[in-house]
């Protein structure tokens, strides 16, 4: 028979729970506030400028697949799906490594870093908005400290099965 544990030891206080309780809704607020916007923008959803949006930070625009999928922290199935959309629109291409032949890379095309130019106006007017003037003095703070919880949460749980995959676009993708 198993015993419920109490608030005062299940390691967390209630104090903590409720901070984790906000951060999670907040998450979920703001992420859901971005992908308003994005189609009030008449922009492709989120997921995309995820993608996009490592691949420009990459050098050359390119990322193996598997780093790219550890990167923003989506599965590897996932990510394919999301992937085969991303290079219909030719805003990507998939290149075979020359090394590994099982290997692959994303690289982001022309066309593509157009269209995350596009949706980075819209997310960063989105993040502007509702996120950094809640910030004060901490902002470093705060990323050292999510860094921090990232980092443990990533060894207790692998990407690719930290993410299901992206919720698919409801209809044709929107540019």
């Amino acid at each position: 028979m198993s015993v419920k544990p109490s608030n005062e030891t299940a390691g967390c206080s209630s104090q903590e729970v409720e901070a984790f309780r906000t951060f999670m809704r907040a998450h979920a607020l703001l992420v859901g506030a971005i992908e308003q916007d994005l189609v009030a923008a008449e922009l492709p959803p989120l997921a995309w400028h995820q993608v996009l949006a490592a691949l420009d930070a990459a050098p050359d625009g390119r990322m193996r697949i598997h780093e790219l999928a550890d990167a923003i922290v989506f599965s590897r199935s996932g990510l394919s799906r999301l992937l085969d959309r991303l290079e219909r629109e030719e805003l990507l291409r998939r290149e075979r490594s020359a090394d590994d032949r099982r290997g692959a890379y994303a690289v982001l095309t022309p066309a593509g870093r157009d269209v995350l130019d596009q949706m980075s106006a819209v997310y960063r007017r989105t993040v502007q908005e509702h996120f950094v003037p809640h910030l004060g003095n901490e902002v470093e703070a705060l990323r050292v400290s999510l860094e921090r919880v990232a980092d443990s949460a990533r060894e207790a749980c692998p990407a690719d099965a930290a993410s299901p995959a992206p919720a698919a676009p409801s209809s044709a993708p929107r540019r």
